[in-house]
């Protein structure tokens, strides 16, 4: 109920009528059962407007960082969160990981639609950088179609670390689901993981046409992150 409270009453038409966000290929999500949502992630906006242009609710498995914050901002963003649909997950690895394979196995085990960015953190410079193979495991244990979407201008309208958007507007396109039944059974095998997401990493690259490079976002922000010597 507060879900749709968030999206019908309080957020999605204020949204809309400020960025006038379009959408290609809505009729690619299902209408009905689980399925898996794979976007590119360009920006803290992402998550806002791909569940606002969908008419069935969307689950994103967002870092717990956000559910703990402090004071008023923690407050309101924490509220935020919560009543866009999305939950806390640890992204420390090991079991960490482990569980939110759980958590995010149990939305598409109620027949939902759960949001995955494949690279596991935003690019840091508007390309597409190497998938994580949780996204392939999920879908293989879940027996799901993975849906590929390319997220368009968003990073330009709030880039990492702006507070504030702009105001234009933002896209989406949504490509057509992909199969991964002929693995069924090879969710443990490692090259399996690799091949199905890497697959999946292919149908966002021409789906969007992003410059692709080959390593982990996690790896590019470390080395930016790093003094100059």
């Amino acid at each position: 109920m507060f879900y749709w409270l968030m999206k019908y009453i309080v957020i999605g038409p204020i949204v809309k009528a400020i960025f006038r966000p379009w959408i290609i290929g809505r009729k690619n999500v299902p209408t009905e059962g689980a399925a898996i949502l794979a976007s590119n992630h360009l920006s803290f906006a992402d998550s806002i407007f791909l569940p606002l242009m969908l008419d069935r609710p969307v689950t994103f498995l967002a870092k717990s960082d956000y559910f703990t914050g402090k004071g008023l901002k923690g407050w309101a963003t924490r509220l935020f969160f919560k009543g866009t649909g999305q939950l806390p997950i640890d992204r420390s690895g090991g079991k960490a990981s482990e569980a939110s394979l759980n958590t995010g196995l149990q939305v598409l085990g109620a027949g939902d639609l759960l949001g995955i960015y494949p690279e596991g953190t935003r690019s840091p410079d508007g390309k597409l950088y190497r998938a994580r193979t949780g996204i392939a495991r999920m879908a293989l244990e879940a027996q799901v179609p993975v849906v590929p979407v390319v997220m368009v201008d968003t990073d330009t309208m709030m880039p990492i670390g702006q507070r504030m958007p702009r105001i234009m507007r933002v896209g989406m396109i949504i490509g057509e689901p992909l199969d991964f039944a002929r693995f069924a059974g090879m969710e443990n095998d490692r090259y399996v993981l690799r091949s199905v997401a890497d697959e999946i990493t292919v149908a966002l690259q021409r789906l969007g046409q992003q410059e692709y490079e080959d390593v982990y976002a996690s790896a590019v922000k470390d080395r930016l992150a790093k003094p100059p010597a």
